[in-house]
């Protein structure tokens, strides 16, 4: 049972307020007067009514303190948490940015890959056309070289062997024999059989011609401009040479009364285009072929205007009309053919013969050339 009075346990000491205090007494000690036993309670009092209040002075300063450097390091900490935010935000920003543009890289780079390859592709392709293309014409080429080079040499035996005093017949077609040719109506050339012709010395040559059966005499004026064409060939009309053909022969033989398709028959024979092809009897044309109106026993010449039975047409370039000419206009065309394919030999260096004979036989080309124009021509067969 609890008896009011706290039990002490046996070793431990028992509290202060178990422990009945006697302050009237005296307290009888060594060394202390009685003076000062007096002042002692009146201290002890005094520093009993002062503690407390010091006690919660230093609690409440504690307490203050406390506060403040919670509140200094809450708001340091806020600071700090709200930099670290801020820093983290911009780096995620900038994380962002980054990956967007690696990602525009990537794609950028596969893009440039994607369309260099087939850049790549692309000119593979064209080189490998370009070079098959390349090739073949090399073929063709290498053909057309073989082939001229044929003619070049078949041509050089042909003018090599060619002299006007004994022209070759199949260089120059014109001149084939009468039994071959046929009979030949109107004009015959008497040739002369004098001997004592003397010999015809030419000035600009500084020797004299070898005498031929019929009379004739060099032009100083025309030989000394074939001499200087002759030095420097050329197929310019404008040159004194050319001019004078053109002006006295080319021109007369090529003047037809059509004068639209004249002009671009003279036009076809100087760029060596013109085409005359032999027409057989039973494909006469019997109707209008060319803007020219055909029968079937006569036609009309596509260049004189005139009923005349059309044995042959002539094709310009490359150009699929055909015209259908007389014998007289086929005879005026050919000998100016002939004479501009003779000086064509002499520019490309086929002709190796001195000024002399090629002089005189681009003379009888140009008398060919004005007989045809006055209406002289072999007879066909």
């Amino acid at each position: 049972m609890w008896s009011g009075q706290p039990q002490v346990e046996e070793g431990r000491p028992p509290p202060l307020a178990a422990v009945p205090w006697k302050s009237g007494g005296p307290c009888k000690g060594r060394g202390e007067s009685p003076g000062a036993l007096a002042e002692t309670p009146a201290r002890e009092e005094a520093q009993g009514e002062e503690g407390p209040t010091a006690t919660q002075l230093d609690v409440s300063r504690l307490r203050s303190s406390s506060m403040e450097i919670r509140e200094k390091g809450s708001e340091f900490l806020k600071e700090e948490l709200h930099k670290a935010q801020k820093e983290l935000k911009l780096k995620d920003e900038e994380c962002e940015r980054l990956s967007r543009v690696r990602e525009q890289l990537e794609q950028e780079l596969e893009e440039l890959t994607a369309s260099l390859f087939e850049e790549a592709h692309k000119m593979v392709r064209e080189a490998n056309m370009k070079q098959a293309a390349s090739e073949k014409q090399l073929k063709e080429a290498w053909g057309k070289i073989d082939m001229l080079q044929a003619e070049v040499t078949a041509l050089k035996t042909l003018v090599i062997t060619s002299t006007p005093a004994s022209p070759n017949r199949e260089l120059h077609p014109q001149l084939l024999s009468p039994t071959k040719a046929g009979p030949r109506k109107g004009h015959s050339r008497h040739k002369s059989t004098s001997s004592a012709l003397c010999p015809v010395v030419c000035p600009a040559a500084g020797h004299a011609l070898a005498p031929d059966k019929e009379g004739k005499e060099v032009d100083t004026t025309l030989f000394a401009e074939f001499q200087a064409w002759r030095e420097s060939p050329t197929l310019d009309k404008t040159c004194p040479f050319l001019e004078r053909v053109y002006r006295e022969d080319v021109g007369p033989c090529l003047d037809f009364t059509m004068q639209e398709l004249s002009a671009l028959v003279r036009a076809a024979v100087e760029d060596n285009t013109l085409t005359i092809e032999p027409v057989a009897s039973q494909t006469l044309p019997t109707m209008k072929v060319a803007a020219v109106e055909c029968s079937s026993a006569n036609s009309t010449c596509a260049l004189s205007g005139l009923a005349r039975a059309c044995r042959h047409r002539i094709r310009l370039g490359d150009s699929e009309s055909h015209y259908y000419i007389s014998p007289s206009s086929r005879a005026r065309i050919t000998a100016v053919c002939n004479f501009f394919t003779y000086i064509r030999y002499i520019q490309q260096g086929l002709v190796r013969q001195d000024a002399e004979p090629m002089f005189w036989e681009i003379t009888r080309l140009r008398k060919e050339m004005s007989m045809a124009k006055l209406g002289f021509f072999p007879q066909e067969a």
